[in-house]
């Protein structure tokens, strides 16, 4: 019987172990909580497999039934030892009748194409969640705990 090369078995090997490439990213889970009149937080969970600064997941949208996006929230930086991980939008106008909006993340090789996650969006004074003022436009900070708009 023949013997496979050492080599090749542990080239075999190194190939079956390394890290699995970067695919579009997912939003996994959020959480909708109403601050006002037609105003709502969202607290969005992406899960993407960041290898840097040529391939990170780089926003994730809120969006409404006719496919309008009604915010966005930008990631100015890859998360490579942050996965999944969760980022916030505070004040995001939803217009009268919307009571579902859909929720996708982005990436800079695939673009969108992930798994996105529809939400019902909770009375006031409630929070929705799910696992899995106008066109806000949110910028990525490095810290969760750092303030927003004077918010935390």
């Amino acid at each position: 019987m023949r013997r496979l090369p050492s080599i090749a078995v542990l080239g075999f090997a190194a190939f079956l172990a390394r890290p699995a490439p970067a695919g579009e990213a997912d939003v996994v889970g959020a959480e909708a909580r109403a601050v006002g009149p037609r105003l709502f937080r969202f607290d969005v969970t992406v899960r993407h497999g960041d290898t840097g600064w040529v391939h990170y997941a780089d926003r994730w949208e809120v969006v409404g039934p006719d496919g309008k996006v009604l915010a966005t929230r930008v990631l100015r930086h890859p998360h490579v030892d942050e996965q999944p991980f969760t980022r916030s939008l505070p004040r995001v106008f939803v217009p009268e009748g919307v009571e579902e909006v859909v929720l996708r993340a982005h990436d800079r090789v695939h673009g969108l194409g992930g798994e996105e996650l529809r939400l019902k969006l909770p009375a006031s004074g409630a929070g929705a969640s799910g696992a899995g003022e106008g066109a806000g436009v949110e910028e990525d900070v490095p810290r969760e705990d750092a303030e927003v708009d004077g918010q935390q």
